[in-house]
């Protein structure tokens, strides 16, 4: 919990309706500063609208969303100061393709933050050293694997120093020999009380890192839990069916 116990995120009634059909239904979730919460459910539940109305890439058709006590859904606030705090990791990787390593990794720090380049380049290089990819500085992304490119995407987010970090499917565009890489770079972050909503089909890592886990289905969170009594004593019958089906 932050100092004062407040959650770093409140989520309040949380509504997203595309035309007449209803992604999210009345969602309430706190998620505290150090929590790792890994959403995880069926195709087309709503997990990635959920995680996008965090930072209002989905603009939500009802409800509050809180970050550090600032209702970020009324559009008097200043949407894109909270974004610079909170990291974003896609499917895809994203990568300016014409920018080198460095650049695409700098250009934000400097544009947004007005830091210099010589402080943007440090904390960058120090980056990317952290995750085996610093003599990569000077490549294209065309010049890098998936998991490379998905590692410096997350480099990237990190350059902005984020309160907390968003992963929608961070792997399920790799291959699975590259899978792995990408996942010992969100288990540091894990390690070092970084807070992360993560969603992923990936059951076996959330059991491993997650401080506990959500199980979405029909817009809504039907069931969350600690991993280990997530995976081993689901109490609903959705979810027994669903961790049939994927464990």
């Amino acid at each position: 919990m932050s100092a004062d116990g407040k959650a770093l995120i409140e989520v309040k009634h949380l509504g997203k309706s595309f035309g007449s059909i209803q992604v999210l239904k009345d969602i309430n979730v706190d998620i505290h500063e150090g929590d790792v919460v890994f959403v995880v459910g069926p195709s087309g539940s709503g997990k990635s609208t959920f995680l996008r109305c965090l930072n209002r890439l989905e603009e939500p058709t009802e409800g509050n969303i809180f970050f550090e006590g600032v209702d970020i859904v009324d559009k008097k606030t200043d949407i894109d100061r909270h974004r610079q705090k909170m990291g974003m990791v896609f499917q895809q990787f994203n990568l300016f393709p014409h920018m080198t390593i460095l650049k695409n990794l700098t250009i934000a720090p400097m544009k947004l933050q007005g830091k210099s380049r010589q402080e943007a380049e440090a904390t960058a290089l120090e980056l990317l050293d952290r995750v085996g990819l610093k003599d990569r500085a000077d490549a294209y992304p065309s010049q890098l694997s998936g998991g490379q490119k998905q590692r410096i995407a997350i480099v990237r987010a990190l350059c902005m120093k984020p309160e907390v970090m968003l992963f929608d499917e961070p792997t399920s565009a790799l291959d699975p020999e590259m899978v792995g890489e990408v996942l010992n770079v969100m288990r540091e972050l894990a390690k070092e009380k970084m807070t992360m909503v993560v969603v992923t089909h990936e059951m076996g890592f959330a059991r491993e890192i997650a401080t506990r886990v959500m199980f979405m289905d029909g817009g809504n969170f039907i069931e969350e839990a600690p991993p280990e009594e997530f995976f081993t004593n689901p109490k609903n019958e959705r979810l027994k069916a669903f961790l049939g089906k994927v464990l």
